[in-house]
């Protein structure tokens, strides 16, 4: 059991990022299936890849609207989560963590959702607006391409960015995953002329995506550039001013973890139980959004005040 703890520990990036559902479920059930990967010698890839067809399979569930498809739903995505945690765990402990193996474990999760902005879609297409007598018809599509593509892909994005952004201050290179533009951009422009298709595209892409990080968070571009012209890295700040910056960033902490996973899934099994799903769209465009732009807002506020103290 004292092992067991220890890894499970060792699997938490900081308690300042982690958010206590991850903490003291989902990351608890994950490290049991990935000690029992690693003990069948199963590939962490296979893991995110089994998370995609459980993924897929929920949204089918959540299409219908009586309440036992709805429930597997519901069984079907938190295993999908499960495995989710599991893969990155069993990376970890079988030595194997990889840049592709961690895009390809956060892309799972972009094809649940829109697995599920479809799903929700055709179950909603040929029910009534509440309180009238119309059709959703066409207008759910527009909504659901409203919630999934112009706010949650943005918001889910930006949140694991600011993550990193504070395990950088907190840990040092060696505890954050933040990449940046212009290094993936140059992995990207030295492969060999020989190199897969694949190989191509996923530096193509994975670089933009950085890229559109880095576009959204001006006032943190500002900083980083003044932290490596008056200290080289942020490792040689003082630790007062890296400590102003953590005490800023930890409060927001909470805001990226609700617009990640747990608070959407929450949302979605209690309306589709509750056979309003067009809620969970409308709490995606609304709700989620006004913590977006305050999150955002608060944290190049704090930037700006860390560049002004540099300078």
């Amino acid at each position: 059991m004292g092992k067991f703890k220890k890894l499970l520990d060792s699997s938490i990036k900081s308690k300042d990022t982690e958010e206590w559902l991850d903490m003291h479920f989902t990351r608890p059930v994950g490290l049991v299936m990935a000690l029992a990967g690693k003990r069948l010698g199963i590939h962490p890839t296979a893991i995110t890849a089994v998370s995609i067809v459980l993924g897929v399979a929920a949204a089918w569930m959540f299409a219908h609207t009586d309440t036992w498809h709805n429930l597997a739903g519901i069984a079907l995505l938190m295993t999908a989560n499960f495995c989710d945690s599991a893969d990155g765990q069993l990376a970890r402990l079988a030595d194997k963590k990889t840049l592709v193996g961690r895009v390809l474990d956060g892309f799972a999760g972009d094809i649940w959702f829109f697995c599920i902005y479809f799903a929700l879609c055709c179950r909603m297409t040929w029910l009534t607006m509440p309180g009238t007598n119309a059709y959703w018809g066409i207008w759910i599509w527009v909504l659901a391409f409203i919630a999934g593509v112009l706010c949650h892909s943005p918001q889910a994005s930006l949140s694991d960015y600011y993550r990193q952004i504070h395990l950088l201050f907190l840990k040092g290179k060696a505890g954050s995953e933040l990449d940046t533009y212009a290094n993936q951009r140059a992995t990207f422009d030295n492969l060999p002329k020989s190199s897969p298709l694949i190989a191509k595209m996923f530096y193509y892409f994975y670089s933009n995506y950085c890229k559109s990080q880095e576009r959204r968070t001006p006032a943190f571009q500002r900083m980083m550039a003044a932290i490596k012209d008056k200290y080289g890295d942020v490792s040689a700040m003082p630790d007062e001013l890296r400590r102003e910056f953590l005490d800023g960033s930890r409060p927001l902490m909470k805001y990226t973890n609700i617009l990640t996973f747990n608070t959407r899934a929450i949302c979605i099994y209690v309306t589709c139980l509750a056979g309003c799903p067009w809620g969970y769209i409308l709490f995606e465009i609304i709700v989620m959004t006004i913590l977006y732009i305050y999150m955002h807002k608060r944290h190049e506020s704090l930037c700006e005040h860390i560049t002004r103290k540099i300078a």
